[in-house]
C-alpha cells in the first residue's frame, strides 16, 4: 500500500519510510510459542500492556537466554493503528540482542528516533507520538516477569505524566531531539498534560515532583547554556570581551564546580577578571560552608584551578578573596 493510497495529502508525508514500511508489513508480528523457547534453549516470557488513553493494546513475547539473560528473539501482537503496530515492531526489534536489563532502558523516544528516515526528521507526526508509549510500558513488564520482580521496580522515578506515562527525561529529550519551546508542542509529540493536566503546572488537582512548565524552562536554559559554551569554544578565552569571559567562566563554574561544592553546602562567586602578561586572574569569593573550609586554598582552589586551566586558557590563575 503506498502512501498516497493509505492516507494521502500533506498529513501522510510526516510519516517517514520506516514507519510506513513497518505500518503494512511489520518484521516481527507473531507469537513465539513455548516450543520454539525451547528449541532456543530460552525462556519464554509473555507481557500484555493496554493504553487506556488511546485505546491500543501490545503483547510482546520474548525468548531469553536464562544463562546470559540476552533476548535471543522478540515478536509482538498489537491491536491498535498503524502507529503503534510500526511502534511495536521497532520495539521488538531493539530488544533483540540485549540483556533483559538493557532492554529494560529502551524508551519510547528510542523506538520513534529508530524508526526516523533521517535523526533530525521526526518519525511520526506529533499527535502520534503517544502510540510508542506503550513499547515503552510493555518492555517494564516483561523485564519484570522474568526477573521476578513487582513492576513498580522499574518504574521511573522521575515520571512527570501518570496519564501518558512519560517521564522527565522523555520530555527533555524530545524538547532537544524536535527544538520545542512551548507546552502546547511538548503535550503534542508526547501526550504529557493533554489528559487530566496536573502535571502541566502546580494547582492541578493532583501534586507532582515535576512540572511541565518547569521542565520546558529549565531545558530551555540549559540549551541556552550549551549554545554559548560551544560558542565560547570556538573562540579564544584570552581574546574574549570581559563579558564573554564572565559568561565562559560562569558556564565552566556551573558545569563543573558549583555542583561540587553545592553537595557541602557551599558556593562561590565571581568577582573579577584581570588580565596581565603572564596570567589571566580569576577572582573568587567563597560562599555558605566554602567560606570557613580550610581546602579552599588547597584541595578545592587546585581544583577549581585545574578545571578553568582546562577549559578556557592555560594562563588562567585562580584567587581567593
Amino acid at each position: 500500500m503506498s502512501k498516497n493510497n493509505l492516507i494521502g495529502g500533506a498529513l501522510w508525508e510526516e510519516y517517514s519510510d520506516k514507519v510506513a514500511q513497518r505500518m503494512d508489513n511489520p518484521f516481527h508480528r507473531g507469537e513465539i510459542s513455548e516450543q520454539e523457547a525451547k528449541a532456543l534453549d530460552a525462556e519464554l516470557i509473555v507481557a500484555d500492556f493496554g493504553a487506556e488513553s488511546c485505546g491500543d493494546a501490545v503483547r510482546l513475547f520474548w525468548a531469553v537466554d536464562p544463562k546470559t539473560n540476552i533476548i535471543k528473539l522478540a515478536k509482538f501482537k498489537s491491536f491498535g493503528c498503524g502507529t503503534a503496530i510500526a511502534s511495536s515492531d521497532m520495539m521488538a526489534e531493539l530488544c533483540m540482542g540485549k540483556t533483559v536489563n538493557e532492554a529494560a532502558k529502551i524508551t519510547n523516544i528510542d523506538v520513534e528516533f529508530a524508526l526516523r528516515d533521517s535523526p533530525d526528521q521526526p518519525a511520526v507526526p506529533p499527535q502520534k507520538m503517544h502510540c510508542s508509549v506503550m513499547a515503552y510500558d510493555v518492555i517494564k513488564r516483561a523485564a519484570a516477569i522474568y526477573n521476578g520482580v513487582d513492576i513498580t521496580a522499574y518504574e521511573e522515578a522521575d515520571m512527570v505524566c501518570e496519564c501518558a506515562r512519560v517521564t522527565k527525561s522523555m520530555i527533555k529529550e524530545v524538547i532537544r531531539l524536535n527544538g520545542l519551546t512551548t507546552i502546547e508542542e511538548i503535550t503534542a509529540y508526547t501526550k504529557a498534560g493533554a489528559f487530566c493536566k496536573s502535571c502541566v503546572r502546580a494547582g492541578g488537582h493532583e501534586s507532582r515532583h515535576f512540572y511541565l512548565v518547569d521542565i520546558l524552562r529549565e531545558t530551555l536554559a540549559e540549551i541556552e547554556r550549551e549554545k554559548i559554551l560551544e560558542a565560547n569554544a570556538s573562540k579564544d578565552f584570552a581574546s574574549m570581551s570581559l563579558v564573554q569571559k564572565i559568561k565562559a567562566v560562569e558556564n565552566a563554574l556551573d558545569n563543573s564546580i558549583r555542583p561540587m561544592l553545592m553537595m557541602d553546602g557551599g558556593n562561590l562567586e565571581l568577582l573579577d577578571i584581570k588580565d596581565s602578561e603572564e596570567h589571566i586572574d580569576i577572582y573568587i569569593r567563597y560562599l555558605g560552608a566554602c567560606s570557613g573550609c580550610a581546602t579552599g586554598s588547597t584541595g578545592t582552589l587546585y581544583a577549581i584551578d585545574s578545571v578553568l586551566k582546562e577549559k578556557l586558557d592555560g594562563r588562567v590563575r585562580v584567587l581567593p578573596v
